[in-house]
């Protein structure tokens, strides 16, 4: 287990008794239990989720869990803890435990910030780890001593982030992320940028506005073309996933348009915003949404969805071939095996 040194030794006790006591479900593989529901509205489903397969609790226990990403060259899942400011790292062999503390908030700034930790999270084509640190305010990146960073980004125009949220990767090295103000005190104490904005980091370092005509957006995404950028939105006023057009470079080349419209399923008292989203190789959109995890073809049809019974935060798929679903929903860590893999699969 690699504990950051500039960790107080009370610290670590704390943390490593908060880890074994209430995180870990069970470190015996095939032993976790079976949690939520699996609700098919359409046979297509059937082809991504196989009609026995049922979703399973890995962990327990954390302040809000969020931002999973399979680290393919470890063999373990990194997942963030928002309030706590910590990254855990988890592996079917030895379950729940700490990988990074801080995550987000280093003490950069004088002002503390709402929410401290990391959000959403990213491997990098060299392996690392990239982050999107609400307390720094940042895209950051892990050094290779395990508990420093590297800011990527941390302005636009002269001014500070408000508290970047979630990121995606293309195949020209873009760095596509969106910018809410949930890490800021009231979501206005010292926000600098006046609206909140999608972005793209170039391998260059220049960061490009793509859209801000969004009040709240969050997860994001893209087609296996890269022609499409699919962004989710947490504004209670606004439930829906927008589709920009993009011209497989990193950069938007038409207005966007409303993909799925999440109302007719707050409509049904299922709660909970697009919070974080994956595509698949096929161009199924997996959002956390209204009700846990709503699946969304192509065409922009809700097939499926993975009911979890609580605020469900994102979504990640890896595993030993890519086709495990690691869902972050509140409290828990939660798993489901598919038929399908990450668009960004393999590369």
């Amino acid at each position: 287990m690699r504990i950051p040194s500039l960790l107080s030794s009370v610290t670590v006790a704390a943390l490593l008794a908060a880890t074994a006591s209430a995180h870990i479900v069970s470190e015996k593989q095939g032993a976790y239990p079976v949690f939520g529901e699996v609700e098919r509205l359409d046979p297509a489903l059937d082809s991504l989720i196989s009609p026995n397969a049922r979703m399973h609790l890995l962990a327990t226990g954390f302040e809000w869990a969020e931002g999973p990403v399979w680290h393919a060259a470890e063999n373990q899942l990194l997942f963030s803890d928002v309030p706590e400011n910590i990254v855990y790292r988890w592996t079917a062999e030895r379950g729940v435990s700490i990988f990074l503390h801080p995550s987000g908030y280093t003490g950069l700034m004088s002002e503390a910030p709402y929410e401290e930790g990391s959000n959403g999270l990213m491997i990098d084509a060299d392996g690392n780890l990239v982050l999107c640190q609400h307390g720094n305010r940042q895209i950051g990146r892990l050094n290779p001593d395990g508990h420093t960073f590297s800011v990527l980004a941390n302005r636009y125009m002269g001014k500070r982030f408000n508290s970047p949220n979630d990121l995606v990767r293309d195949k020209a090295g873009n760095i596509l992320f969106t910018d809410p103000p949930y890490g800021l005190e009231n979501q206005t104490r010292w926000k600098e940028q006046e609206k909140q904005g999608i972005y793209r980091l170039s391998p260059s370092g220049q960061v490009t506005l793509i859209y801000d005509g969004m009040s709240r957006p969050n997860g994001i995404g893209l087609s296996p073309d890269e022609k499409t950028l699919y962004v989710g939105s947490t504004d209670g006023r606004e439930p829906w996933i927008m589709a920009i057009p993009m011209d497989g470079q990193g950069n938007r080349v038409g207005e966007p348009t409303m993909f799925f419209d999440g109302r007719p399923l707050f409509a049904q008292g299922r709660r909970g915003g697009f919070d974080g989203l994956k595509v698949d190789q096929s161009g199924n959109v997996w959002a956390s949404g209204p009700g846990g995890i709503v699946i969304i073809s192509p065409e922009g049809k809700n097939i499926g969805n993975l009911l979890t019974g609580r605020g469900t935060a994102n979504i990640g798929f890896g595993g030993a071939n890519g086709t495990t679903v690691f869902i972050t929903a509140d409290d828990s860590l939660l798993m489901i095996e598919s038929n399908t893999r990450w668009a960004g699969y393999g590369w």
